[in-house]
C-alpha cells in the first residue's frame, strides 16, 4: 500500500496552511471580520478559480464582476418605511430588531479596492449576505448560518464560505458524543454533526433549486413583496425551528407592528 498521496496532502506546509485558515474560520462565530479575512486569504487559490469559472458561465452574474458594480450602503430607516411584507421592510425591521449593523460588510478598500475579480466577488458576497438570510428564512445567528452560506456554495462554490462549512462540520464531529435522538432540546441537537449536516444539506439543496442570486439587483427589489420574490427566485424558505428567523417571536411581533 502506498501512502505517497497522503504524504503530499498532509505535508507540514499543507497542515500549517490548513490550521491557519481553520483558526480564522473558528473565530467567525465571535467576529465576522474573521470570515472576511479568511475569504481574503483564499482569493488567489484554486477554489477561487472554480468560483470565478462558475460565475463566468452565467452572463448576468459575470457582468457584475466585470463592471465592479457597487453594493449598498443600505438606509435602515428607508427600508423600514417600505410596505409591510416587502423585502425592504422585512430586511430593515429584522436587522433593527436584532440590533445588527445593516452595513456590517467591509468597504471596497478592505478588498484591495476591488482590484481583482476575486476581490469583487468577496465584496459582493458579504454585501448581500444578510439579504440571503431574509430570503431563505435561515436565522441570523449560529443556528442558521451554515444553512445560508451553503446556498452560495451550491450556486458558485465561494471558497471562504465552503471552507467555513467544512470547518463547521469537522468541529461538530469533534463535539458530538450523543446520538441526536437522545437530545431533547434543539439547542443541544444543534451541536451535533447530524444537525450541522442537515443545515448544510438544506442550504445546498435550496441553492441548487433557486435562480442565480448573485446578479439580482436587490436595490430594485426592496419594495417587492417578499413571498412573491421568493416564488420568483425559486426559494422555499425555512420557517420552523431555531434555524429559522420566522420562529423568533420578537421578530414576528416587530414585523406585525
Amino acid at each position: 500500500m502506498s501512502f505517497r498521496y497522503l504524504d503530499r496532502v498532509a505535508s507540514p506546509e499543507a497542515i500549517q496552511q490548513f490550521l491557519d485558515l481553520a483558526d480564522l474560520a473558528l473565530g467567525a462565530a465571535q467576529s465576522a471580520h474573521n470570515v472576511f479575512a479568511l475569504s481574503h486569504r483564499l482569493r488567489e487559490t484554486r477554489p477561487m478559480q472554480l468560483c470565478r469559472t462558475r460565475l463566468q458561465r452565467d452572463p448576468a452574474s459575470w457582468a457584475w464582476v466585470e463592471e465592479r458594480r457597487p453594493c449598498g450602503p443600505y438606509d435602515l430607516a428607508a427600508l423600514q418605511a417600505m410596505p409591510k411584507g416587502s423585502l425592504g421592510h422585512t430586511y430593515g425591521t429584522v436587522m433593527a430588531t436584532l440590533g445588527y449593523d445593516i452595513n456590517f460588510f467591509p468597504k471596497p478598500e478592505f478588498f484591495n479596492n476591488l482590484d481583482t475579480d476575486a476581490d469583487y466577488i468577496n465584496y459582493r458576497v458579504f454585501a448581500t449576505h444578510d439579504i440571503h438570510h431574509i430570503l431563505t428564512g435561515f436565522s441570523l445567528d449560529n443556528f442558521g448560518e451554515l444553512g445560508v452560506i451553503s446556498l452560495s456554495v451550491a450556486q458558485y462554490s465561494h471558497p471562504g464560505l465552503a471552507f467555513t462549512d467544512l470547518i463547521g462540520l469537522l468541529m461538530s464531529w469533534f463535539r458530538t458524543d450523543t446520538p441526536i435522538a437522545d437530545l431533547e432540546s434543539e439547542q443541544e441537537q444543534a451541536r451535533t454533526t447530524a444537525y450541522v449536516f442537515r443545515m448544510i444539506s438544506q442550504g445546498l439543496e435550496m441553492g441548487l433549486a433557486a435562480q442565480p442570486l448573485f446578479p439580482v439587483r436587490w436595490e430594485e427589489r426592496m419594495e417587492q413583496n417578499l413571498e412573491e420574490l421568493r416564488a420568483e427566485l425559486g426559494i422555499e424558505p425555512i420557517r420552523d425551528g431555531i434555524s429559522s428567523w420566522h420562529s423568533d417571536g420578537a421578530l414576528a411581533a416587530a414585523l406585525a407592528a
